[in-house]
């Protein structure tokens, strides 16, 4: 039996994004450049479907909680005409938790949290932010996340989500998640054992 196909979408740009800084749980919105990467992927979602003979209303659609993701989803299924409401929300794809760090940049992080920042630099995977969330952790409920998909389906998610699902399904290395740039206005496809990203 084969396994469902993903087509997995990072939200847009925010203003923090822009400025280097973490954002985590808290809830920015996308700026401009991010409604039009949105929208961006969308198209591409399209396009990608046209090419497979699929129609955007047989796939399912589900977004993190968190509004840049829930706009973003939006954007995409306004390409793909359908009713921009239309989706569900799943808490296991919210962003990775930064806890003490969420709003601060790199230089801030090392400059309040210097022994854990040294730490995290060579455990990023294992080691949690100050009162926050290891990858690891998060690699663990977006496997639980995947386990329940019964079928081929859009997610509109987060960058640290979607490198703790690379490694949960054997696409990337922990090393190679690790420091994986995720690309906004991009679709990366989780199909057959592989990935592929189409921008």
């Amino acid at each position: 039996m084969s396994q469902p196909t993903i087509y997995y979408i990072r939200h847009g740009q925010t203003e923090w994004n822009a400025l280097g800084r973490f954002q985590g749980s808290k809830d920015i919105p996308l700026n401009d450049l991010g409604r039009e990467q949105a929208a961006h992927a969308g198209g591409i979602l399209r396009d990608l479907l046209a090419r497979r003979g699929r129609t955007a209303d047989s796939l399912g659609f589900v977004s993190s909680p968190l509004g840049r993701a829930r706009s973003t989803m939006e954007f995409v299924r306004t390409q793909l005409e359908l009713p921009p409401e239309n989706y569900t929300l799943d808490d296991r794809l919210r962003e990775i938790g930064y806890g003490h760090w969420e709003g601060s940049t790199l230089a801030e992080q090392e400059a309040s949290h210097p022994e854990i920042f040294a730490a995290r630099q060579t455990d990023k995977w294992g080691m949690p932010p100050p009162d926050g969330e290891s990858y690891a952790s998060v690699q663990l409920r977006m496997r639980d996340w995947y386990e329940g998909v019964t079928g081929d389906i859009v997610c509109v998610a987060h960058g640290g989500t979607a490198r703790a699902l690379m490694v949960a399904l054997d696409v990337q290395t922990i090393a190679q998640a690790a420091e994986l740039p995720i690309e906004q206005g991009a679709v990366y496809v989780f199909r057959d054992g592989a990935m592929a990203k189409y921008s």
